[in-house]
């Protein structure tokens, strides 16, 4: 059986909702006989996005919106739009995401861009969406879209790594506070995705990579873990077992426990060290 906030007529609304996962997500969702609102900053995307949903769904199913979550305001006016439309909102998808590339001294507005729309556009949507959620009183989900990236944070692209681990942070304590909330049937979900290929990962392929997931293979993988109730809903690879994906994580954790250096991975004096405990030596 599907979540049971998971069924006809209700509502979900997804940012970064044109393509690549929110797309997928938007369409299983339509699926299901849910209403739709899509958002995203690109109305001539959302167009095009509109009219795939067409094909699984009626056209009054299906809103589109345009919106910057790197703003309260436009999540406020998102929030309201979807509210006057369909009369709330069951499903949310934070799912809105950049990755332009970073380096840690350049100019900052690459960094607050960054940060804006995958850090803050999660922090506005929980935030506006949520009450109206808990006070329709019935099983809801707020779903938030993380990265690998955001609990190894590997070297390369700092201003990423930075907002998605603050996505992990800041969906553990939305999590915390729904279940002590008196009566909240919402409860959160941290998406971790493996390697996807998406408009945000193609870097001019044009051609999906044998060890990537396609959206809609991540979208349903979502959809059963949530059925299962995991919170860290974390998505393998076609090339990376989640064994490994674990062992990665446990060794970043242990950098602190055993104080070593940060990022010891990919420090010289640990590679043999990190291979030992990889292959369980």
């Amino acid at each position: 059986m599907p979540h049971s906030a998971i069924v006809k007529d209700n509502v979900a609304v997804i940012t970064g909702g044109a393509s690549g996962i929110g797309l997928a997500a938007a369409a299983a969702f339509a699926r299901a006989g849910m209403k739709v609102c899509i958002a995203d900053v690109d109305q001539a995307r959302l167009a095009e996005a509109a009219t795939k949903l067409s094909s699984v769904t009626s056209a009054t199913h299906v809103m589109t919106f345009a919106a910057d979550v790197s703003k309260a305001e436009s999540v406020a006016e998102l929030e309201r739009a979807v509210r006057e439309r369909f009369g709330g909102t069951d499903i949310l998808m934070n799912n809105a995401g950049i990755q332009p590339g970073s380096t840690l001294f350049a100019e900052p507005d690459n960094w607050q861009r960054i940060i804006g729309v995958n850090m803050w556009g999660i922090i506005n949507g929980s935030r506006i969406f949520a009450p109206g959620m808990i006070a329709r009183g019935r099983a809801g989900l707020i779903i938030n879209t993380g990265s690998k990236q955001g609990i190894t944070t590997p070297p390369g692209d700092p201003a990423y790594n930075v907002s998605k681990a603050g996505v992990k942070a800041f969906t553990e304590a939305l999590q915390h506070e729904l279940r002590n909330t008196k009566d909240c049937r919402v409860t959160a979900h941290l998406l971790i995705p493996g390697f996807v290929f998406t408009g945000l990962t193609a870097k001019g392929r044009t051609e999906k990579p044998a060890g990537a997931w396609t959206p809609e293979q991540t979208v349903d993988f979502m959809l059963a873990r949530l059925e299962a109730g995991d919170f860290y809903i974390l998505c393998p690879d076609n090339d990376v077992p989640r064994a490994l994906d674990e062992k990665r994580m446990l060794w970043a954790a242990g950098d602190i426990v055993e104080n070593r250096p940060p990022l010891s991975r990919w420090h010289p004096d640990y590679s043999d060290a990190f291979k030992k405990f990889v292959e369980g030596e």
